[in-house]
This record gives structure tokens, sequence and C-alpha cells, in this order.
């Protein structure tokens, strides 16, 4: 049963024709492997391909699905991690030359518990410098697979391209200012930053360790539910983690969301965006209403003030996390993440608590306002596809303005596809919940998901 458009079913689909005999994994994993063989030549989009692994995963779990072991939703399906998450046998670069033969030797947190679930790990995927910075040589940037000539998305741009372009049924990536959520929306994808602490972060690259956080690119919010049940839950090995107990994320999938309260605030969401990022999230609105839910206007705190802040707080914490290597290895690290480290290494420790306090009242203040409402609903980026050539250093900065602020608060966050641009690229748009509110997010986003079908188209590569 393996077709032409066996490549772009959503995770959930997949898995049911595996666990019910209908496909082999080791049938769909070669499919996968040879198609990954055939376009990521141009796109870019896996730094490491783990193709014996993967054949052999896919035996097991073969082996293991007719003897009706079952271990649930992930069972036989092909994923891809970004490479910030340690893979026990395989190099962990996080996109930088001086590491590419730093082996882990031992999986991440996360890898385990996917690993449990019975997926099929294809490789690992590109990102920027660092989880931040530009694409050092030999490493290059993903081709967006809508269009070569637009922006890929954030540092988790590998998974992004890989996931749209149908060369894994989802992917792992992490987001410490907005790398899950910017590149599942230039490539038209469901993606979660869940709430700080919900996924552990032990055997994961670290960036910035109070704003990084794990989560899911997908297809879909059902897709996406289902991986983050999986690697969601408290992790000895990260103490930092939350002890809250980790809810069936698809159980509320099917449930309506008449009386649900979308809050949004017309200056922010309206204001000093592109055209095509307002239109999506008014459309968005549209589809809301008709659907039940009610939308009421709010003011937010001032995101701006937060979106700057998060620039002074990250760079302090990676130079913290590169403090083994920079200065000393100065010359082998590119100029944006050099920038970043020296920016941080250069604050006073008077500057650096103004902005944790500014910070924690930004927190406080945004829990607040989502108190009155059940989810906020934003655009992902201030322009809906930012074209490559124009992304200067200051153009990246203004692109964090919608993402960045909820990185500082810890909130979780969810994008979805919600139209396309005239060129004919994906918009998204951003909803926002409580501090553990990711159940309504992915109840909303399935609801709105289940009227459009914005999520299920596809660029056209063959």
């Amino acid at each position: 049963m393996l077709d032409g458009e066996l490549h772009y079913l959503e995770l959930v689909s997949l898995a049911r024709l595996v666990q019910t005999g209908q496909l082999s994994p080791v049938e769909v994993t070669r499919a996968l492997l040879s198609r990954i063989a055939e376009l990521d030549v141009r796109l870019g989009s896996y730094v490491t391909v783990t193709a014996g692994r993967a054949l052999s995963e896919a035996r097991a779990a073969e082996r293991e699905i007719g003897r009706g072991h079952i271990r649930g939703a992930l069972h036989g399906v092909p994923i891809a991690l970004k490479d910030v998450i340690d893979v026990a046998g395989v190099a962990t670069a996080a996109g930088m030359p001086m590491f590419a033969d730093r082996i882990a030797a031992r999986d991440a947190t996360i890898t385990v518990r996917l690993r449990q679930a019975g997926a099929i790990l294809l490789g690992k995927t590109q990102l920027t410098e660092g989880a931040y910075g530009q694409y050092p040589p030999p490493f290059t940037a993903p081709v967006n697979p809508w269009h070569p000539g637009y922006w890929p998305g954030a540092s988790s741009s590998g998974s992004g391209v890989a996931v749209a372009a149908g060369l894994c049924f989802a992917a792992l990536g992490t987001d410490t200012g907005g790398s899950i959520r910017a590149p599942s929306a230039v490539n038209g994808l469901t993606g979660i930053r869940p709430t700080w602490g919900r996924v552990s972060r032990h055997g994961v690259a670290p960036l910035a360790a109070t704003l990084d956080q794990a989560g899911p690119m997908a297809r879909s919010a059902v897709d996406a539910a289902a991986l983050l049940g999986v690697i969601a839950g408290h992790d000895p090995a990260d103490p930092a983690s939350a002890l809250d107990a980790v809810p069936d994320y698809l159980a509320g999938l099917g449930r309506e969301v008449g009386g649900l309260r979308v809050g949004i605030d017309p200056g922010y969401a309206l204001g000093r965006v592109d055209p095509a990022a307002g239109a999506a999230v008014q459309a968005a609105l549209t589809v809301f209403g008709e659907l039940g839910a009610e939308v009421r206007e709010l003011v937010i705190p001032d995101l701006d003030q937060a979106a700057a802040d998060w620039l002074g707080v990250c760079s302090v914490q990676a130079a913290l996390t590169h403090e083994g290597s920079y200065p000393a290895r100065r010359a082998e690290y590119g100029a944006r993440l050099g920038a970043l480290l020296e920016r941080g290494r250069a604050m006073t420790a008077v500057n650096y608590e103004r902005l944790l306090q500014r910070r924690a009242e930004f927190r406080g203040r945004m829990e607040a306002v989502l108190a009155g409402v059940d989810v906020l609903i934003l655009p992902v980026l201030p322009r809906a596809a930012p074209r490559t050539d124009e992304l200067d250093d200051q153009a990246v900065r203004d692109l964090r303005r919608f993402t960045a602020p909820f990185a500082m608060s810890g909130h979780p966050a969810l994008v979805m596809p919600a139209g396309f641009t005239a060129p004919g690229l994906p918009v998204a748009v951003q909803l926002v919940a409580r501090h553990f509110g990711e159940p309504t997010l992915i109840r909303a986003a399935g609801a709105f998901q289940r009227a459009t079908g914005w999520h299920r188209c596809h660029p056209a590569l063959g």
C-alpha cells in the first residue's frame, strides 16, 4: 500500500495503517530514506541520516506489532530530531563545526521516551550555529520547500523543512525565542512550544537554560498532541522539569469550542504587521466565531519591552553555556553568535538583575491577562513570509516580536497554518494559553483544523 502520497500522511493516520498491518514499518522507512536521498540533496534539512539504525528499529517495530504488542501512537512511525538532542553513538554538533565530532555517550531523556514509544529515528536535522546564529561552513541553510528564495525559519529550520517536505512524519525542535514556532509557521506546520519545564532538557545542548524548551513540529494538532504526550513529564535528571502530571493531550481533540474565550489585543495583533499576517489572524477569528467561540478584546503587557529584554537574558545565559570555548576559541565562532556572547559577557550584574525583575513582572502580568480568556491569538511573525535576502540583524530581531515574549514568560504557545500569501507561501497564527494550558491549545487548534484545510496543503516537490 505504498503510494505517492504516503510521505504526506499525518502521523496518527500512518500509525493506524502500520499498527493494523496495512503498512510495513520497514517499507515505510525505506520509502522515506529513498525520498531523503532524492530530495534532501537540494533541501538540506538533515545533517545526519541514520539509515542503518532506522531500518533496524523498523524491523524491531514490525516484529513487535506482528505479535500484537503496540507501544502507542508513535509505534512504527519514522521521525527526526533537531541536532541539539543527544542520540547515543551519534554526533551532536548543535550547528557548530568545532563540535562536529562530539559523539553522544547516551540518549537524551526525550530520545529515551521516543524509543520506548516505538518511534523510528531517521536522523538529526540541520540548525543554525549554536541554535542562534547563522549557518557556518560546512553547514548550510535548509531550503524552504515552498519557495527557495524565502526564509526556512529560525534554528529548528531543518526540522521544519523535513516535515513539510515529507522527509519524516514529525520532528522535534527546540525553541529559545521562537525556533519551533517560526519554522513551523513558514513551512506550513503545527508546532508547540510547551510550558517551560513541561519537557526535560536533559541531553539537549543548551543555548539559554531558562528559555530553552523542546517540543513537537508536526502536520496537525493531533500529531503534535501525540508527540507531546510521549516527551512530556518530570525527569529527575532535569530538576527544573515540572512535577505536574501529564494529561492525555489527545483526549480533548474531538471536543467543540462553543463558549471558548478567545482573546485579542487588536493593537498588537493587527498593528505593525504586514497585510497577510493581519488577515490570517482576522480569518482565524472568523472561524472561531463560527464555531461558537467568544471573542474578547483585551490589553496585553508590553511585548516590545519583553522581546528587547529577551536578547539580554539570552545573551548572558548563552555566555555561560559557551564559557568553556568562548572566548578561548573565538575565531571558530560566527559573527552573529559571537556578538551575542560578547553582549552577555559585557552585561553588568545590576543590568542583568533589572532584566530579571522586569521578566518576573511581565510573566505575572501575562498570566493575569490569560486568566480572563482561554487562549490569546496573535501573529507568529510580523511579516508572514520573509525573503532570505531581507534578513539582516535588525530584521531578525524584529521577527521575534511575537515569539520571544512568551519564551520570557514561559507560557505555552501553538502555531498552526491559517492561510497563504499571494506568492503561495504559508501564513500561520499563534495561540497562547496559561501555564500548562496545552490541552486547551490543542483542543482549539483541533477544532480549527477540522473546520479548515490549511494544514493539509503541501509543497509541490513530487
